[in-house]
């Protein structure tokens, strides 16, 4: 029985190596592309539009970098969603230098909405734009971000794309963290399926940066047909696809760069929010895919020293064993290199998978029997994900690690 285990296991990640060769050569680089001439000549309004909650420190920096974009007829606006730090003062300071940038206040978050699909909905009827962008006040904009993820749409007949920057990871606790992200979607998600089926059952997106053609935005009924998704990203490029428009995503590391947590607190926490709502907060599921994890990413790990210093298995075991790390450690070397991480992290990939199955844990508790959904100073009680209300604001409070 354990060497037909060793077999299976071996199989399973075999196949995942199989995937992420396909998918390193079907995720194109949206650098590569640039605007079709006809734009050049008459170039359509895009609406580039941030959602900012408490983003002072990020703020001035991403907007610095969109009006340095080589797209000739833009607007920029920002929402501020009820900061209670210098948001509004930054971009204000920001828009008396430009006329491309407005402020918008935004209202108080309505009942039965998360906060940042309600941003986003408020943002779309301020805009004029023929394009909609919708992008995260912690990104960093290279000057043809705008213009490349144009050249994208047209070049593949997409009615709207979303891009995934560079993800910018410092500390140690980031880098064991958030590769999991990448790891996640290069090994497990059949990219092919995900750009050229037309079902939403494959579907993935980044929401650090999406952009929709303006009358696809409207028809799909925009944020507002997800207003409750944690994962609002994923389920909004779901429903592009379920209303018949074509959706694809992109690598845009060549593009656009973003740090997405700067602290140990805030990186709990964003994790927590979304590993459980991934698999729509249903706990038989979400033990399974930890279980999982367990098996395929961390247990050929413990058995491989297990089998060779203290156990007299035989041969065919212990080479299944080193065939398994093998495939992961190829799989790590080459996403390190992809996205231009430290090769070495890669050798860091069991307590990687020690830090995702904690947190995983942390997202259950905290849903079920802490504190809720806590993101951005707001906190969510979920009863399955399509009943979401909103039950505090801890504007000043930390959450505590598996507290």
């Amino acid at each position: 029985m354990f060497i037909i285990y060793q077999y299976t296991i071996t199989a399973i990640l075999g196949l995942f190596l199989i995937n992420f060769i396909i998918n390193s050569i079907v995720l194109k680089k949206t650098s590569k592309y640039c605007l079709p001439g006809s734009f050049k000549k008459n170039p359509p309004l895009v609406s580039v539009m941030i959602p900012a909650r408490n983003e002072a420190e990020n703020i001035k920096r991403c907007l610095r970098s969109l009006l340095k974009q080589d797209y000739p007829n833009m607007e920029i606006l920002v929402l501020d969603d009820n900061s209670i730090d210098g948001t509004s003062a930054s971009v204000k300071e920001m828009a008396e230098k430009d006329e491309r940038i407005k402020l918008i206040s935004g209202k108080p978050l309505k009942k039965g909405w998360l906060g940042k699909c309600y941003a986003c909905w408020q943002l779309s009827k301020h805009a004029k734009g023929k394009y909609f962008i919708f992008t995260d006040a912690d990104t960093l904009h290279f000057e043809n971000s705008v213009s490349s993820a144009i050249g994208c749409l047209y070049f593949n007949r997409l009615d709207a794309m979303s891009s995934i920057p560079r993800q910018i990871m410092v500390t140690i606790h980031e880098r064991l963290l958030i590769i999991w992200v990448h790891f996640g979607i290069m090994a497990l998600l059949p990219l092919y399926l995900i750009n050229k089926s037309k079902g939403p059952l494959f579907s993935t997106a980044n929401g650090q940066f999406m952009l929709f053609k303006r009358e696809v935005y409207i028809k799909i009924g925009g944020h507002r047909s997800i207003k409750n998704k944690i994962l609002e990203d994923i389920h909004i490029s779901k429903m592009v696809k379920k209303h018949g428009y074509k959706f694809m995503v992109f690598d845009g590391s060549g593009n656009i760069n973003c740090r997405m947590y700067r602290s140990y607190s805030d990186l709990i926490r964003g994790f927590s929010k979304f590993m459980f709502a991934a698999f729509d907060f249903k706990l038989f599921t979400m033990v399974i895919v930890i279980i999982l994890i367990i098996v395929l990413f961390l247990i050929p790990f413990i058995l491989l020293p297990l089998g060779v210093l203290f156990f007299d298995w035989p041969e065919i075991i212990i080479n299944l064993t080193i065939l398994q790390v093998f495939f992961l450690l190829i799989m790590r070397i080459m996403l390190a290199i992809k996205v231009r991480n430290r090769v070495f992290d890669a050798f860091l990939h069991p307590f990687s998978m020690i830090y995702v199955v904690l947190i995983c844990f942390n997202s259950i508790f905290q849903t079920k029997f802490g504190e809720g959904v806590n993101w951005k100073d707001r906190r969510y009680d979920v009863y399955g994900e399509d009943n979401l209300e909103l039950i505090g604001d801890d504007s000043d409070k930390e959450i505590n690690f598996l507290s």
